[in-house]
């Protein structure tokens, strides 16, 4: 079965966006860039793959993506409508009333059912790409966290996750950290 990984950025403080949803306080981190495209070339938008030469590399962990409106808005303001070309793309949104490009697919309804018909789908794994909300909506079927911790604190903003729960313990699988402060933390569920 096919795995659902909340793979992200956020803050020492838990934050994946600014209270207005802006994300520009994230440092431009060398090491860390050449780590993630290297072990991540799928998470790359697809507008910027060229230009660290990723035009030709095949998908290692994911080949679909799932975004909440919050995550797609900024593509779109940028006017691009299909940010992971490479990927199959879901928008998960009450709000947008359609997408210009066939191959991102809109669903107004319950995120739940998808994940769980997407996850007994061949193929590789799910991300969850964003934001808060979404991962809110989905937590009981994440499988992995990826974090990519910043060494910045915001104090505000949108949060990993956007919700009320009980304690959900993780076990930490993986951690690779980065000369300047940097750390990606890999989780899986226990």
């Amino acid at each position: 079965m096919r795995k659902l990984t909340y793979y992200v950025g956020a803050t020492v403080d838990g934050f994946i966006a600014d209270p207005d949803g802006g994300y520009d306080f994230f440092p431009g981190l060398d090491a860390m860039m050449e780590f993630l495209i290297a072990d991540w070339p799928e998470t790359i938008p697809t507008a910027f793959r060229a230009q660290v030469g990723l035009e030709n590399v095949a998908n290692k962990r994911f080949d679909t993506v799932l975004m909440g409106r919050g995550t797609y808005q900024p593509a779109l303001d940028a006017g691009i409508v299909s940010p992971y070309a490479h990927l199959r793309q879901y928008v998960v949104s009450r709000t947008i009333p359609e997408i210009a490009d066939p191959g991102v697919e809109l669903v107004s309804g319950d995120p739940t059912e998808l994940v769980r018909r997407l996850k007994r789908e061949d193929g590789l794994g799910i991300w969850l790409c964003g934001g808060g909300t979404l991962a809110g909506a989905l937590f009981p079927e994440i499988d992995e966290l990826v974090i990519k911790c910043y060494p910045v604190v915001i104090g505000s903003g949108i949060p990993l996750f956007a919700m009320k729960s009980e304690p959900n313990l993780f076990d930490l699988v993986d951690t690779r950290t980065f000369g300047n402060g940097a750390v990606v933390l890999t989780y899986t569920r226990k």
